[in-house]
């Protein structure tokens, strides 16, 4: 789940991540408030889930209360298309006003879940701001990485020679090893899976302040921090994708024609890719999770059954630890009763109660295409979508 700047920098702040001082508005005149009231310079953000803002006129800075008005005025409700957001865009409902903090140097700073070792990464480089992924992607810009296991320790010792890489001395150097201290415990005790501080600003007084702040935190432990479930932004999530969330599934529409479900992540990222690579456009990405019931399941099968684009369903499930193939075998069975709508269904189970759901979904009268493995079933999905196109 991604939260916005302004959340990312207080749930930091109490970490002793230091941050410009402002405020959010959600309209014009509360803008201009709070630059009145800040005094100075300020900058005016949009507060949408995607980066490239700047870039794309979602953060101006002014010179007072009159012109954070009107920027302001400019943003609000419109549509801020960046790099990231898609053609689309997104639709800005708040805006941030900071005090303006001239920089002496900007430097990035990030943690991070390493999907290769499944250990707390922190990555940081000696200059910050807008469009140094492109810097790194032309060479032009050195990264330090430093694996900090399940980032329950301190490692100060390890802490502190990667922060003098960054070319930080003295005071500076002891600031930025409090910092990362703070960091990462924020990111232990939030499970967190992205801190991203781009600019880190040194400021002409000497301090480290975080200009920009991006945090990530794992929607399935989303369950032991009631009090930050609650800072989802619904207006930023489609209805079907709440819905699912609500449901125990993890659920993404997207534009093709083939509708998807997959026990577990990388199962569903892996059936995506196959889908592709037969020259198929997937409905939907969409993972059940360890703890959704039948019925739950069943509310996922309607998602694509009630999408118009759907013409074929494919179902690639391994029982296991994950989730039994009977149980998924009952929730398709109890949505095709519910729905008024059939479409081919294909289908790949293997583990855990295979062979019993493969009989379950008989007793519900249910036909299906039982292939022996993904590559099969990915392209008869894909046939059967295009013949039915």
């Amino acid at each position: 789940m991604r939260i916005h700047e302004f959340q990312a920098k207080h749930l930091l702040a109490r970490n002793g991540l230091i941050t410009p001082e402002g405020s959010v508005a959600i309209t014009a005149r509360e803008a201009g408030e709070i630059a009145q009231r800040l005094g100075g310079p300020v900058v005016v953000k949009a507060q949408i889930h995607a980066g490239g803002r700047a870039r794309a006129g979602g953060i101006r800075l002014v010179e007072n209360a009159g012109t954070a008005e009107a920027a302001a005025g400019e943003l609000l409700g419109k549509q801020l298309v960046t790099a990231q957001t898609g053609p689309t865009g997104q639709i800005v409902r708040r805006v941030l006003v900071e005090r303006a903090l001239p920089a002496r140097r900007e430097l990035h700073l990030a943690l991070l879940v390493d999907s290769s070792s499944g250990e707390v990464m922190l990555i940081g480089s000696e200059r910050g701001g807008a469009d140094i992924e492109e810097q790194a992607a032309r060479g032009e810009l050195q990264t330090r990485e430093l694996r900090l296991g399940t980032g329950r320790a301190a490692r100060a010792q390890e802490v502190g020679d990667f922060i003098a890489t960054l070319g930080l001395e003295g005071a500076l150097h002891a600031q930025g090893c409090a910092l990362v201290d703070g960091l990462r415990r924020a990111f232990v005790e939030l499970d967190a899976s992205l801190i991203e501080i781009n600019p880190l600003a040194i400021t002409e007084d000497g301090r480290l302040a975080a200009l920009d702040a991006k945090m990530t935190l794992d929607d399935n432990a989303l369950f032991r921090h009631p009090e930050l479930a609650a800072l989802r932004d619904e207006d930023d999530a489609s209805a079907a994708e709440l819905q699912a969330q609500r449901h125990q599934l993890n659920y993404v529409q997207l534009d093709g024609d083939i509708g998807m479900v997959a026990n577990g992540a990388g199962l569903g990222l892996a059936t995506l890719d196959m889908v592709v690579a037969a020259k198929g456009r997937p409905a939907n990405f969409m993972d059940i999770r360890t703890t959704a019931k039948s019925l739950d399941i069943a509310h996922g099968f309607g998602l694509l059954l009630d999408n118009p684009k759907t013409r074929a369903i494919l179902i690639n499930v391994h029982g296991g630890g994950m989730q039994a193939c009977d149980t998924i075998a009952e929730g398709l069975g109890i949505a095709l009763r519910r729905a008024g709508r059939s479409l081919p269904l294909v289908v790949r189970l293997a583990g855990n109660n295979a062979d019993f759901g493969r009989s379950r979904l008989q007793n519900f009268g249910c036909t299906v295409i039982d292939c022996p493995d993904m590559w099969t079933a990915a392209t008869k999905a894909v046939a059967l979508a295009q013949k039915g196109a």
